[in-house]
């Protein structure tokens, strides 16, 4: 053959290659409102940036028919390319090829580039679109799924790995995105769940649509296991692109600093008055951190989940730092669960990619009832005191108004290490409210009132004295549990001060193999 006899070879292969499971399966994939595993990767990353690794490889199996279908990428498209300049590797499942299932040769496509991106320190990003396991190659395909899930762990903590779900994920195959630090679910094309409806109804007669049992809205507010849910793949494809921006390559480096035009100094007055006069009364906390972040840009993170706490990425100065704040109106911003749950891995994640963590507390409690109790609130609030209490990055945290009882301790507390501690005047650092502490300190006076009148006269007095007491900053303050009290509209400024004195804080932990956090 002459050269361009095998330079024509190569064009073909490739034109091959770019078709997938062929036009009629490209065309049924659009059908669906989905986008191809090529168009995700093109929408995903800069443009003219994509290096495709492994676009020849075919599977290797027979039996079953397989010998007589080979489709060259096998059902996976990987390589690497750019974000805003920064490298990341991805993969991208391609369901028009044997409905995306993995093989024995997908499995090596795939962890090839995860081996690679461990070796270069750049983050992965997993578009899963997948029928699961391919049955026809037996076990090598659930070798296949444990030689991914293998490297998922290795790569916890070392490298930010983000999972979009844009189809079917079930069965095994939806282990590895829980292994990853984010999911992102789209919105009438994704689903994830351990066994499908058709199984569910033989094994316990329950009969659920695939929608209800592992639809985007039950993971993104019921199991908490999508951190983020879109409308469109396109849209989910720019929130990973935000995301990533938040983000350091990997843990040795720190996160990006954008240039900030927003002023150090912009003070919010608005901020001296948005907490209500009455200690009952809700108001919403995203106002407050809108009011204080670069640009008023906030990236939330599990936003539909566990709603009385806040979570997600801002930025002070250019600076990127993950925010974690109570939510009165929801819940009255009480810890439950859940919510312990939900910050305790933000917290997690952030100090594991050196990313200051910002909080601001205004939490009456933990939740009490026997649901709570056994269901293991002890474990699960234990996880957020444990996260904080490890986390060796920069801790600001601001007191708004209540913080209560062990609740107090478990937000970023001094005695967790907390760096710089500020209160709002109006915060109330104790053991429990007014109305709580006066039925316990009093409780025998109180049997010896017998007129209802005088016993309400003498409780509100009580309560009075108490609020005087604790219902302000300045008793923590004055045993340096709190570092200032400041003024809500400098809030802005004294955080950002804070973030540039710690910017070259080191805290070490003891040397272990590892923690033994309480799961």
């Amino acid at each position: 053959m002459t050269t361009e006899d095998n330079i024509q070879v190569l064009l073909n292969k490739r034109e091959e290659a770019r078709l997938g499971g062929g036009e009629k399966r490209l065309d049924q994939q659009h059908k669906k409102g989905k986008l191809t595993a090529r168009e995700r990767i093109e929408y995903l990353l800069d443009e003219g940036s994509f290096e495709e690794y492994d676009m020849f490889v075919s599977h290797t199996s027979s039996g079953f028919g397989l010998e007589n279908q080979h489709y060259l990428t096998d059902g996976v498209v990987t390589g690497h390319g750019t974000i805003d300049g920064r490298v990341v590797y991805v993969f991208s499942q391609d369901f028009t090829v044997f409905g995306g299932s993995l093989s024995e040769a997908v499995a090596k496509k795939i962890c090839k580039i995860m081996d690679q991106a461990m070796k270069v320190g750049a983050p992965v990003i997993g578009i899963n679109d997948s029928g699961g396991a391919r049955i026809q190659e037996g076990v090598k395909s659930l070798a296949g799924y444990a030689d991914i899930f293998q490297r998922n762990i290795m790569a916890s903590g070392v490298i930010p790995q983000i999972s979009a779900v844009f189809g079917p994920c079930a069965g095994g195959a939806v282990y590895s995105p829980a292994l990853t630090d984010f999911v992102l679910m789209s919105n009438d094309t994704s689903y994830m769940f351990v066994t499908g409806p058709k199984v569910v109804k033989t094994v316990t007669g329950e009969d659920i649509a695939t929608e209800d049992l592992g639809g985007p809205e039950v993971h993104a507010k019921k199991s908490g296991v999508a951190h983020m849910i879109a409308d469109s793949e396109e849209e989910g494809l720019l929130l990973i692109r935000k995301l990533i921006s938040y983000l350091p390559q990997n843990n040795l480096e720190d996160p990006p600093v954008l240039e900030c035009k927003d002023p150090v100094q912009r003070m919010e007055d608005a901020l001296n008055y948005i907490i209500p006069e009455d200690p009952h009364q809700p108001y919403d906390v995203k106002d407050v951190i809108y009011s204080v972040v670069d640009n008023a840009e906030f990236l939330e993170i599990h936003r539909h989940y566990a709603m009385n706490i806040v979570t997600g990425f801002a930025r002070f100065n250019g600076r990127p730092a993950g925010i974690v704040a109570n939510q009165p109106n929801y819940l009255a911003g009480v810890l439950d669960i859940n919510a312990s749950r939900k910050a305790a891995r933000f917290v997690r994640f952030c100090d594991a990619f050196n990313i200051p963590i910002i909080t601001f507390v205004d939490v009456p409690g933990f939740l009490p009832g026997s649901n709570q109790e056994f269901n293991g609130i002890i474990i699960h609030g234990a996880k957020l005191l444990y996260a904080y209490g490890e986390a060796t990055v920069p801790k600001i945290t601001i007191t708004l108004r209540k913080s209560y009882g062990g609740a107090h301790d478990v937000m970023g507390s001094k005695q967790l290490r907390g760096d710089v501690n500020y209160a709002w005047p109006s915060a109330e650092i104790a053991v429990m409210g007014p109305q709580g502490a006066i039925e316990i300190l009093e409780g025998k006076n109180l049997k010896n009132i017998s007129s209802e009148k005088e016993k309400e006269e003498y409780i509100k007095r009580k309560e009075e004295e108490y609020r005087k007491k604790f219902a302000n900053p300045y008793e923590a303050a004055r045993y340096g549990y709190i570092d200032d009290v400041i003024e809500p509209r400098n809030t802005r400024f004294r955080i950002i001060r804070a973030l540039q004195t710690l910017a070259t804080k080191k805290d070490m932990n003891p040397p272990k193999k590892h923690s033994n956090i309480p799961l």
